[in-house]
């Protein structure tokens, strides 16, 4: 299967390649304007290297190969584009930085684990037989035959080897930084009281809202000590903000007049038609992949049953037509069991229906010969399968059956055997074609939108004031946006990607073209360009102020908190002492405070009972509290605790190494100005 898979997506490669080229030698053409010059463009910089425009698409083409080549949607283009950044971050400093911790992969070590001696999960997802779900040593054998004649194959062979590597180093990693963590006996016995301990008692609170803000000055000299004191929470990558205007492009009324009179011409030709297949098949429509139960219709579409056309009728934003390609009377489901067999094994199927029509057990059989290893382990039993699952090149054959008989059919490279352990009673089913006409604008329409759009364009030039007054005389009202370095579209724009490689490029203060976006034209402008890493003060003195406003409470409130007792403290300030119950160190809250770790930690680490605690500054109120019993129980053994912490804390290193990893390395990607 893998080498059928690979010949499958060669022409898709070797389109890629074209258009490829076709694109950098466009590029090229527009030279210095670009920054190209005579040498090839920088794309990105990992650790220190240099990604170049070639060394980017040589990756992505060999990724995309390896992944089916396919990128028919934007998704799949995102996705792709994702994970060759990724393949090119492992090359240039995942791999090399391994290297320098002392981690490798032996050429031994890669040949075992391509045996299967000490298996891969790379190589497993590739070479794996896709029915029995075993590792095929052959299927490797069969692909490495054709890597020594096609440079396809050896650039795909390369990728795969380098991705197991990569795989290999990543575990082996993760072992030392595993191997650091130990659960020491301290650590477990605090664990033991987290999981067995529970608390009730009683607690004051006086939330922060009942000081007014205008009570508390926060100055900005603070605001900027904070912020120079936790500048690493507010780092963030380089980024555009732009601002745009959408021209909707939308049918008029003269539109739609004339694409109803189009699609009632068209139902009245439909209804002629001889050949619904062809019809169909001319008009870009669909026939259903399976048939469907009059259950499955609305009243209006059961016409189809009798043998009539329904519609044409406007659904949301097209007009429909449908036509039955065929009819037929078949059981609502059917109760089956099959063997399955590769298409080359078709003598064996003929040898093997004689025997099962001769009597022989058919579960027996199953389990003997089907590739179908799942259910050939309960006999070949499938269940209760609905017609509407049964595909049309079967459908003939199941339409017609009854309990207990043998049926062969082969559908591409499989053959199956069926038995039929289960008929209902028939009813009627159809097979649908339809033919379905868009609502959409005219080019006249079209054309008109466009015209705003160039006026728009030209009035908007110079400024972002000129920009906002040509909105204004256009009736239309700006959006915003913001891009950040390495995004390949907006994240408030659907199929963006156009203005996205336009905005990484342009300067503040330039104005776009026209972007066609199909159903609507947009123009941009950028309104800044910010290189910095850090988020400025400016954009977090409002929750800086907050917190420190929370801070400055806290010492004002918790005055309020002192006394010889909880209830005097109440009494003190007004309010009422609340209880609490079965407060456990993993809660968040305590008592009517749905949101208080603080708070719950505080208070499920106390070990004396019976005593007024410190004031606990919380996140929303000053908090004094008594706890009046501990409540224990056995629900956790030591060895438990310490298999769990040891699992937690084994997690928690590897995730926290990887993030360290992150942090070591310089990543300036600057793919979006050209892709």
């Amino acid at each position: 299967m893998l080498t059928l898979n690979t010949l499958r997506t060669r022409f898709g490669v070797v389109l890629s390649i074209v258009i490829v080229l076709a694109l950098l030698a466009f590029i090229i053409s527009l030279g210095p304007e670009m920054g190209f010059g005579n040498q090839d463009p920088v794309v990105g910089v990992i650790n220190g290297d240099k990604v170049t425009y070639t060394e980017y698409l040589d990756e992505y083409e060999t990724v995309k190969a390896s992944n089916g080549g396919n990128e028919a949607t934007d998704e799949q283009a995102d996705a792709l584009a994702r994970a060759t950044w990724q393949s090119l971050v492992s090359k240039h400093f995942l791999v090399p930085d391994f290297g320098k911790a002392g981690l490798v992969v032996s050429q031994d070590e890669r040949l075992s684990m391509l045996s299967g001696e000490h298996p891969s999960q790379v190589y497993y997802s590739m070479f794996a037989d896709q029915q029995t779900g075993d590792y095929d040593v052959q299927s490797i054998s069969t692909f490495l035959n054709q890597v020594n004649s096609n440079p396809q194959y050896q650039s795909f062979w390369s990728y795969l080897n380098e991705q197991a590597v990569l795989e290999r180093l990543s575990s082996k990693f993760a072992g030392l930084v595993k191997a650091g963590t130990f659960v020491n006996s301290l650590e477990v016995e605090q664990g033991l009281a987290a999981a067995n301990e529970s608390r009730n008692g009683r607690y004051v609170a006086l939330p922060y809202n009942t000081v007014a803000d205008s009570l508390v000055t926060v100055t900005d000299a603070e605001i900027q000590k904070y912020y120079d004191e936790h500048k690493s929470f507010y780092k963030k990558l380089p980024h555009r903000a732009l601002t745009y205007v959408v021209f909707d492009v939308e049918p008029t009324e003269e539109d739609l007049k004339a694409i109803e009179e189009k699609a009632m011409a068209a139902g009245e030709e439909f209804a002629q038609a001889e050949d619904i297949r062809a019809y169909v098949r001319k008009n870009m429509g669909t026939i259903t992949e399976t048939y469907v139960p009059e259950s499955m219709l609305s009243e209006e579409e059961a016409v189809m049953l009798e043998g009539k056309q329904y519609g044409p009728v406007l659904k949301v934003n097209e007009w429909v037509m449908s036509r039955p390609v065929d009819i037929k009377d078949a059981p609502d489901s059917v109760g089956l069991s099959h063997i399955v067999l590769p298409a080359d094994k078709a003598a064996v199927a003929d040898s093997l229906v004689t025997v099962l029509k001769g009597g022989a057990d058919f579960a027996a059989v199953a389990a003997a010969h089907s590739a179908a290893t799942t259910t050939a382990q309960m006999g070949g039993e499938l269940g209760v399968v609905p017609f509407t699952a049964v595909p049309v090149e079967m459908a003939n054959d199941l339409a017609n059956a009854k309990v207990g008989d043998i049926i062969k059919t082969q559908s591409g490279e499989v053959i199956q055997i069926f038995k039929v352990t289960r008929a209902d009673a028939k009813k009627k089913h159809v097979l649908v074609g339809s033919v379905t006409i868009p609502v959409e604008p005219s080019s006249a329409t079209r054309r008109t939108v466009h015209n705003a759009a160039s006026i728009f364009a030209v009035d908007g030039k110079g400024s972002v004031a000129n920009f906002n007054a040509a909105a204004d005389a256009a009736a239309i009202t700006p959006r915003v946006a913001r891009l950040q370095q390495g995004e390949r579209s907006l994240s408030v724009l659907e199929k963006s990607h156009d203005i996205a490689r336009w905005a990484h490029g342009a300067k503040a203060g330039e104005i776009s073209e026209i972007f066609n976006m199909g159903n609507a034209y947009v123009v941009a402008m950028i309104t800044e360009v910010n290189d910095s890493e850090q988020v400025p003060v400016s954009e977090v003195s409002q929750s800086i102020a907050q917190t420190l406003r929370r801070d400055k409470k806290f010492e004002m409130l918790k005055d309020k908190l002192a006394g010889a007792s909880l209830e005097a403290v109440a009494q003190s300030a007004g309010v009422e002492v609340k209880p609490f119950e079965n407060v456990k160190f993993s809660d968040y809250g305590v008592g009517e405070m749905s949101l208080e770790p603080r708070v719950a930690g505080a208070v499920a680490t106390t070990v004396e009972t019976g005593k007024l605690s410190a004031p606990v500054q919380g996140y929303t109120a000053a908090v004094v509290f008594v706890v009046d019993n501990v409540n224990k129980a056995e629900t956790q053994t030591a060895e438990a605790e310490k298999v769990l912490q040891q699992t937690n804390l084994e997690a928690t290193a590897t995730q926290a190494s990887v993030m360290a990893l992150q942090r070591m390395v310089k990543i300036e990607d600057l793919r979006g100005q050209y892709f």
